[in-house]
């Protein structure tokens, strides 16, 4: 689950530009001493000061406490950009400027679980406030820019065009840009995030803008230039689509079950936490436990002979979720990784005991407990062993049939160990595209906070291997591939996924 961001204006453009210039080496519009002095701040802006003494405290924070910082990234690269972007804090930043430009440091790393999350509180003030943004959604695929959505009211953009510039840059560096904001392993993964943050990515980079000059392609490959105006949130749009099909979307919050035909049961488990708005605690799994016993009985009462589990779009949760699923149809004891390596730092340790804290005294077994048992005696930078434990399968009556599990590059989190498992210990097969999120990854995340402008930094204190101890950098890879159309009115890749499992018939597979 991701949080995010606030309102900006004409400031940030101006700030957030002399930023970039320095992080890249060059001398921006502002050009003060190294001291900062020739801007005193205002109120609502944070002194250079401050500012220097913060990034600091993020880079330091960083190295003490994040699993391997310098994973993706060479050290030597790192520490550059750490001087480079230090000396360019050299006139006050509004918060949401520090904010910006912290996340793109932390995102230089190249590892999705250690970020600054996008201001969404600010975003969305400014949405509601009328201010318009970037419409279209585009998917990078096969190193084209496509355009999948936004395009409603607009004579000349459909889906599946190709988005070839903006305003006079190629499209793929334009979204280059953008991509800087984002904390992800590799480019598969920050393509996949960038499907669905588009216009706030485009707004953080930009600030507010009426216009943007686009060109882009047809499939004949004709090839329009226009202006593209900026839309504000729920603004009317012509009428000239309104007889065109609406782009088959997901919902990632349903939770559903139901047989097909062929003895074939459909089970679409939402995310791994309770979503239902009166729930009382998102984590607690008692609702979700009775979901999928109802669900289990009645496949089995129906004569169901294989499952299709549908992650697709899955946001993930909390392994208490996904456990007993698994424990219907797993033939042998499982578990989502053999241990965490965990690197044990003065923010780690801090972190679990206000989670203690919180708890009270609480249940002496919980997992919070644990850490902190594991951590203690241990230096600093001092890296622990911390077993998971293997998960029982039900007792009788348990599926016994043939499981297939659908993914996409939308799978995240948990709901990409849960495929990871299916494979892993051969308990089925699995369809779809290869997740963008890794099946084995450093996570486990954490948090510390900048003294000065309160920031919360998040950050990875853990190695976490896949079942089969596999440490390759990848998301989960289909055994059986279907392509995600760039656009369509139906579930394509559902319809495929039914005709697959109809072509493999069977109580086992082969």
């Amino acid at each position: 689950m991701q949080r995010s961001a606030r309102f900006i204006g004409p400031a940030l453009r101006t700030g957030l530009s002399a930023l970039l210039l320095a992080a890249a080496g060059c001398t921006g519009a502002h050009e003060g001493s190294a001291t900062g002095s020739a801007d005193p701040p205002t109120a609502d802006q944070v002194p250079v000061a401050d500012l220097r003494a913060d990034f600091d405290a993020l880079y330091a924070g960083l190295r003490d406490a994040h699993f391997d910082l310098y994973a993706r990234r060479d050290r030597d690269a790192y520490d550059a950009r750490y001087r480079a972007m230090r000396a360019g804090f050299d006139h006050p930043l509004t918060p949401l400027q520090a904010r910006i430009a912290f996340q793109r440091f932390v995102a230089y790393g190249n590892v999705a679980h250690a970020r600054i999350d996008p201001p969404l509180a600010e975003w969305e003030r400014f949405r509601t406030g009328g201010g318009k943004a970037f419409p279209l959604f585009v998917r990078v695929q096969g190193g084209q820019a496509w355009i999948i959505d936004g395009t409603r009211g607009l004579d000349a953009v459909e889906p599946g065009d190709r988005l070839l510039s903006v305003d006079g840059v190629p499209a793929l560096a334009w979204l280059e840009r953008l991509r800087e904001h984002l904390s992800a392993d590799n480019d598969y993964m920050a393509w996949a995030q960038l499907e669905r943050q588009l216009p706030l990515l485009a707004w953080l980079e930009f600030g507010e803008r009426p216009m943007f000059q686009i060109e882009v392609a047809k499939p004949d490959d004709r090839r329009i230039s226009l202006a593209l105006p900026a839309r504000a949130r729920g603004e009317p749009v012509t009428t000239h689509s309104a007889g065109v099909p609406a782009r088959f979307e997901l919902d990632a919050n349903t939770r559903e079950a139901r047989m097909l035909a062929d003895g074939i049961a459909y089970l679409r488990p939402g995310p791994f936490y309770d979503n239902r708005p009166q729930a009382t605690h998102p984590w607690d799994p008692t609702d979700f436990r009775g979901f999928l016993d109802a669900a289990f009985a009645d496949m089995l009462a129906r004569g169901a002979t294989r499952l299709l589990i549908d992650l697709r779009d899955n946001p993930g949760g909390d392994n208490s979720f996904s456990d007993p699923m698994i424990a219907w149809f797993a033939d042998r004891p499982f578990r989502f990784s053999d241990a965490f390596e965990i690197r044990v730092s003065d923010a780690t340790i801090q972190s679990n005991r206000r989670r203690l804290d919180a708890q009270g005294a609480g249940d002496p077994d919980s997992t919070s407990h644990r850490l902190a048992d594991a951590y203690a005696g241990q230096a600093p930078g001092s890296v622990v062993r911390f077993p998971i434990p293997m998960v029982a399968p039900r007792s009788a009556p348990r599926f016994e049939g043939d499981v297939y599990v659908l993914v996409n590059r939308h799978t995240y989190s948990n709901a990409t160990l849960v495929a990871a498992i299916v494979q892993d210990f051969g308990f089925g097969r699995v369809l779809g595209e290869e997740t963008s999120d890794l099946a084995s990854t450093y996570g486990a995340m954490e948090s510390f906070t900048l003294p000065r402008t309160g920031l919360e930094v998040g950050y990875p204190k853990a190695r976490i291997l896949r079942p089969n101890g596999d440490p390759v950098a990848r998301g989960v890879v289909p055994d059986l591939a279907i392509a995600t159309p760039v656009s369509s009115d139906t579930d394509v890749v559902l319809q495929e996924a039914i005709e697959l499992i109809r072509q493999r018939p069977g109580p086992s597979m082969p």
